[in-house]
């Protein structure tokens, strides 16, 4: 084949970015836009997935500017995973704005649904908890709450689906309804296990199978582009959610091996092979991907406040003007500082699944200034990833499986070089930064890739992985039990129910 480049399309939760890669997995032109965020209600966040569209052909049409069309081999998507939306299945009009994965405005109905005894029978098939952060009661609050709705998606006259889903639609001008498996097992209506919609979990929630995407492999054709959209048709090749993507990205593909992304949230996720891990701390069993049919399994712990946290000092507190200003005012802060932030805004991940707690700092002195401030937010997010590991490493024990021993990183906060320190010092472990962080759109591209024979294998996306920088630890035993039993504190008085 000719064609040369992968438009990998990077549908996030703060902004929407497309990235034209080459052959060797190297990132050139790119467009992005910000993406407006609405709060309606305390605890819910929604977004328009008119504007996710326009802005989403928009910097696709920005990192195309320059290259031959014909230069373009295949689309690969990524996106934020379980985001909601449902539209009528003909005109393709949302009928209710976006519901984002942060959203808690169901966290009632997951309490309702545990009380009544579903939880286990959740947990065994999808790999999930009950929470609001998934997707399947997002799509029953619509179907509850919009006039309609319900008898329509019985109808077959609406379509639910992830972001990915949407997008698939509107590039191929709503003659293609499907997604991957990646964000399908994000649903709490994907049985893992049999690799397909699962009829009792759909009775429970009350979602009709009708409204519900196909489910592919992450690297198939989905369809192909409408022509007038970019000049010519391109086959939309391959769909990964974010943090899989990013799996992939990070070439992840051996048990054992770990990843954690800092973008808007902070999500980690370890490679379990064949073996779908039941935890005992409250961490995800997922798909990290499935190729030629065959699933990989991986278990996730998911933060929903990581650069979302920064982006709260800048626009609501007002502390900083930019992202990059965090690192020079962490190193300004008193070392002796015991400032903690727990950053629970739409309530606490794992493994502690509380949507009831709320931002909390404790420990200010009125020598705390926004140096301390500063510090604490990003502290938190390393505090949060040891909460994460510790559970993965006892839950992969429990398995007979080797616990991980490095943390591959990637994400915007990882250009903070005082950041990466502190998450080497706060877990104890090395910390690895690869030479290309933008690991999601790269899974993306790498999935794509694969469909359109790019590249041949996953040895291949082995290959191109390259080491940045390692982190490793400086400060000793005694410092990391002191600092982590002063954040244990700080949760416990940020829980509404401990």
């Amino acid at each position: 084949m000719t064609a040369s480049y992968i438009l990998s399309i990077d549908q996030g939760t703060t902004s929407s970015r497309a990235i034209l890669f080459d052959a060797q997995g190297t990132p050139g032109a790119s467009g992005q836009k910000e993406l407006t965020q609405h709060f309606p209600d305390d605890g819910w966040v929604e977004h328009d997935a008119t504007e996710i569209w326009s802005d989403t052909l928009a910097v696709c049409r920005e990192a195309l500017a320059g290259v031959d069309i014909g230069d373009v081999a295949a689309i690969g998507i990524t996106n934020q995973r379980e985001t909601t939306v449902v539209w009528d299945r003909a005109t393709g009009e949302p009928v209710h704005r976006a519901i984002v994965w942060q959203d808690r405005r169901t966290a009632d109905m997951c309490a309702r649904l545990r009380a009544e005894g579903h939880e286990a029978m959740f947990q065994q098939r999808t790999g999930l908890l009950l929470d609001s952060y998934f997707s399947g009661t997002k799509v029953a609050w619509i179907l509850d709450n919009v006039d309609g709705a319900r008898a329509r998606a019985r109808k077959g006259e609406l379509c639910f689906g992830t972001i990915d889903s949407w997008l698939v639609y509107k590039l191929t001008g709503g003659d293609v309804h499907a997604t991957d498996v990646t964000n399908a097992s994000r649903t709490l209506m994907f049985n893992i296990e049999t690799q397909d919609w699962d009829d009792e979990l759909l009775a429970v929630l009350g979602v009709p199978r009708e409204m519900l995407p196909r489910v592919l492999d992450p690297s198939a054709v989905f369809g192909t582009t409408s022509q007038e959209l970019f000049g010519a048709s391109i086959p939309v090749a391959g769909i990964l959610g974010d943090q899989q993507a990013a799996t992939v990205g990070q070439a992840c593909f051996a048990p054992g091996l770990m990843k954690s992304t800092y973008g808007t949230g902070c999500f980690a996720l370890v490679n379990t092979g064949t073996t779908k891990v039941d935890s005992a701390n409250r961490l995800l069993g997922t798909v990290a991907y499935r190729f030629g049919g065959k699933p990989t399994y991986a278990l996730e712990g998911s933060i929903f406040m990581a650069g979302a946290t920064v982006q709260w000092l800048r626009d609501k507190m007002g502390l900083i003007t930019s992202a990059s200003e965090t690192q020079a005012l962490a190193q300004q802060a008193d070392p002796k500082s015991h400032v903690y932030l727990v950053p629970a805004f739409t309530g606490l991940g794992a493994p502690y699944w509380d949507p009831h707690a709320r931002g909390t700092i404790v420990g200010m002195t009125r020598d705390t200034g926004r140096a301390e401030i500063v510090s604490a937010a990003l502290e938190a997010v390393a505090f949060q990833t040891r909460d994460l590991m510790d559970a993965m490493a006892d839950d992969m024990r429990r398995a007979g499986l080797t616990a991980p021993t490095e943390l591959r990183v990637d994400g915007g906060m990882v250009a903070n070089d005082w950041f990466c320190q502190v998450l080497a010092d706060t877990l104890g472990r090395p910390i690895a930064r690869p030479a290309v962080t933008e690991t999601t759109s790269l899974g993306a591209a790498f999935a794509a890739g694969l469909t359109v024979g790019l590249f041949k294998s996953t040895d291949d996306v082995e290959a191109i992985w390259k080491l940045d920088q390692t982190f490793e630890p400086q400060k000793t035993d005694d410092w990391r039990a002191e600092r982590y039993a002063g954040w244990q504190d700080a949760v416990s008085r940020a829980r509404v129910e401990t």
